[in-house]
């Protein structure tokens, strides 16, 4: 079965368009560039709606990108390199997105943050006991990768956290070693 085929919009109801998906979610500019353009009947149409959204405010990806940045910090308590990479995929220019990550994390404790995302998340049993098992210990370390924390501070903090610390160092040669994945 397929799905049916968006209907091709003029430029007023591009205009409604956008602004109901801004109703909805901020985005960035180029995001909406895209669902623009994928509903447009005249690509023509485009720039200047997203021209018209700036000049009235509706759309600004500095402020998106603090605002983003800040959220996931104090909401997802997320690492930076997380945050930097959603803000590149939702189409925020680099130097923008890393200068809005810099911003929201200037006064943050890395290893704090990680501690605290960690109790978070393994907030139904007791955390040393679980990473005593060297399988919890590489799924530990793999989540505070996927959440945007860098090795070494994680590596830190678990190595604090583990009955077996010296398990640990398989991850720290291969991470130096510039080898994916960890393997313990």
């Amino acid at each position: 079965m397929h799905e049916p085929k968006q209907r091709r919009l003029g430029a007023e109801a591009l205009w409604e368009y956008a602004l109901r998906a801004l109703g909805a979610r901020a985005h960035s500019a180029g995001e909406l560039r895209q669902k623009l353009l994928n509903r447009a009947q005249c690509p023509s149409d485009v720039p200047p709606i997203l021209a018209r959204l700036k000049e009235r405010g509706y759309l600004d990806d500095r402020r998106y990108a603090e605002a983003y940045s800040a959220s996931r910090l104090e909401n997802e308590g997320w690492g930076k390199a997380r945050v930097l990479g959603d803000l590149r995929k939702r189409r925020v220019a680099p130097a923008l997105a890393e200068k809005a990550v810099a911003t929201a994390y200037r006064d943050t404790d890395e290893v704090a943050l990680i501690e605290a995302f960690l109790r978070r998340k393994f907030r139904r049993v007791a955390l040393e006991a679980h990473l005593a098992e060297p399988k919890h210990l590489a799924a530990a370390y793999r989540r505070l990768r996927m959440a945007g924390f860098s090795s070494g501070d994680s590596l830190r903090v678990l190595k604090r956290l583990a009955k077996e610390p010296e398990l640990l160092d398989a991850l720290e040669s291969e991470e130096e070693a510039g080898e994916p994945g960890p393997s313990l």
